[in-house]
C-alpha cells in the first residue's frame, strides 16, 4: 500500500482546517520541493505549545524534502496581531524585542534542528520602508471593507476597547511579509493556526495583485485547553517551550497529566509517531488506563523534541521517583532535575534523620519529627525510617543528595556537606 501524501497525512492527523485549492495544492507539492513559511512574533521571551504545532508542521514539510522558513516577527511583534485577542497588546521596546527574538530563535532551532531551513526576521525588510511607499505599494491593494470583514477585527470593533489603527494595520504587514518572501525566496506556501486565515489570504491576494502568481495557504485548528481557551502567551497557566519558564520536568508532567481521551489526538498533533502506532497506543489506554502508557509515550516524545533526549530522560526518571520509584537508579542529571522541583537544604555530614527533616522544613519542630517517625511517615530514598539515627554513606546518592519524604507526597532533597 503506498504511503499517504503529505497533505493526506496532515489531514489524518487533524492538521488541516482550511487550505487553498486542495487539488492544485497537492499537484504543486507533487511536482517537487516548495518553499513555505511559518511565523512567530517575539512578543514574549518564549514560545508556547500552541506555537509548537506550527513548528512541528513546518518540520513535517522539511522532512518531506521541502524548504522551511521560520519567520521571527521582529517588526510585526512591535505591533501585535489582534487575531483571537480581546485586548490590545502592550507595545515592546526594541531591546526587549531583541532579547525575545534571541530566545525564541533557540527554541525554533531545537525543533527544526538538522535539515534545510532558514530563519528570517521581518524587521530586516520592514524597518526602512517609508510609510508613503508602504501605503502605495501595499495599502492600495486592500479595501477597508475587506479588512473589517475579518472576524477578529469585527469582534474588537464591537468591544468597549475597540481596536487601534496600529493593530488594524497588522494584516497589511503580514501580507507584505508573504510578498517579500515570495519574491526573494520563492515562497509559495504560508502555514498557521486557523486564526491566521484572514492574514494568510490577504498575503495570497497581495502576491496575486503584485506579481500575478498563485500561492497557497494552509491552517490547522487552534489547540485549546479543556476550558476552550487557546494557548496564548498572554494567558495564565501557559506551557512554555523555554526551560526557564516551564522546566523540562514540569513540561513532562503536563503531558503526563493529559486526559486519556486527548492522548491520541495530541500524539497526532505534537509528535512524529505514525498513525497506526497511535491507534495501538489508544487501544492500550482503553485496555489498561491505570498504566498511563500513552501519557508516558506522549511526554517522552514531546519533551525530547523541545528539550532534547537527555532532559526528557532526566524528567522521566525524576517523575518516577516522586511516584515511589528507586532514587538510587537516578543519574546526577536526573537528581539535579529533581532538585529544581522540590525544596532543598544543606546538612552536615554528621546530621541525623531529625536534622534532615528540620533542615528541609518537612516538619514544624523536632517534636513533630519524632511523632512522624513513630507513625512511620518518614522515608529516606523512599525507604521507611522508623527511628532517628545518624545518616551514613549508604544514604547518600550521586552529587551528595539524600531524598527525604514525609507521607506519600511531601518530598525534599538534603545535600550532605563534607568537611
Amino acid at each position: 500500500m503506498p504511503a499517504p501524501s503529505l497533505l493526506d497525512d496532515l489531514d489524518q492527523r487533524g492538521l488541516i482546517h482550511d487550505t487553498t485549492d486542495r487539488d492544485e495544492h497537492a499537484a504543486r507539492l507533487a511536482r517537487g520541493p516548495v518553499t513555505l513559511y511559518y511565523g512567530c512574533d517575539p512578543t514574549a521571551d518564549s514560545l508556547h505549545i500552541g506555537n509548537l504545532v506550527g513548528l512541528v508542521v513546518l518540520k513535517r514539510f522539511q522532512d518531506a524534502g521541502h524548504r522551511a522558513i521560520a519567520l521571527a516577527g521582529g517588526a510585526t511583534g512591535m505591533i501585535g496581531d489582534p487575531s483571537g485577542r480581546s485586548a490590545e497588546r502592550n507595545l515592546l521596546d526594541a531591546d526587549t524585542l531583541g532579547a525575545n527574538l534571541a530566545a525564541i530563535t533557540a527554541q525554533i532551532n531545537a525543533v527544526l534542528g538538522d535539515g534545510e531551513w532558514t530563519l528570517v526576521d521581518n524587521r530586516s525588510w520592514t524597518a526602512d520602508v517609508p510609510l508613503l511607499v508602504f501605503l502605495r505599494d501595499v495599502g492600495k491593494h486592500f479595501t477597508i471593507n475587506q479588512m473589517v470583514a475579518k472576524e477578529s477585527v469585527k469582534a474588537r470593533m464591537a468591544s468597549e476597547e475597540g481596536i487601534s489603527f496600529t493593530e488594524f494595520s497588522y494584516m497589511l504587514l503580514q501580507a507584505h511579509d508573504y510578498l517579500v518572501l515570495h519574491e526573494r525566496e520563492g515562497c509559495d506556501l504560508q502555514i498557521g493556526g486557523s486564526d491566521q486565515w484572514g492574514n494568510i489570504t490577504a498575503g495570497i491576494e497581495l502576491v496575486r495583485r503584485r506579481t500575478g502568481d498563485h500561492v497557497h495557504g494552509l491552517t490547522w485548528a487552534l489547540v485549546t485547553r479543556a476550558d476552550g481557551r487557546k494557548f496564548g502567551k498572554s494567558e495564565e497557566g501557559n506551557v512554555w517551550l523555554g526551560a526557564d519558564r516551564t522546566s523540562p520536568y514540569r513540561f513532562y508532567q503536563y503531558w503526563m497529566n493529559v486526559p486519556d481521551e486527548d492522548v491520541g489526538g495530541f500524539l497526532k498533533l505534537f509528535t512524529f509517531v505514525e498513525p497506526d502506532e497511535i491507534a495501538t497506543i489508544a487501544a492500550e489506554i482503553a485496555a489498561s488506563p491505570e498504566r498511563r502508557s500513552g501519557q508516558r509515550r506522549l511526554a517522552m516524545e514531546v519533551t525530547a523534541l523541545v528539550h532534547g533526549a537527555d532532559e526528557a530522560e532526566a524528567a522521566r526518571a525524576a517523575s518516577e521517583v516522586l511516584f515511589g520509584g528507586d532514587p538510587r537508579a537516578l543519574s546526577e542529571q536526573a537528581l539535579a532535575t529533581l532538585a529544581s522541583e522540590v525544596p532543598t537544604a544543606d546538612v552536615a555530614s554528621d546530621a541525623s534523620v531529625l536534622d534532615l527533616l528540620e533542615a528541609t522544613k518537612l516538619v514544624q519542630s523536632r517534636g513533630d519529627g519524632r511523632r512522624q517517625l513513630r507513625q512511620g511517615a518518614v522515608y529516606l530514598n523512599n525507604e521507611r525510617v522508623p527511628d532517628d539515627r545518624p545518616i551514613g554513606s549508604g544514604d547518600v546518592l550521586g552529587g551528595g543528595w539524600i531524598l527525604v519524604r514525609r507521607g506519600q507526597r511531601e518530598y525534599a532533597l538534603a545535600r550532605v556537606q563534607v568537611g
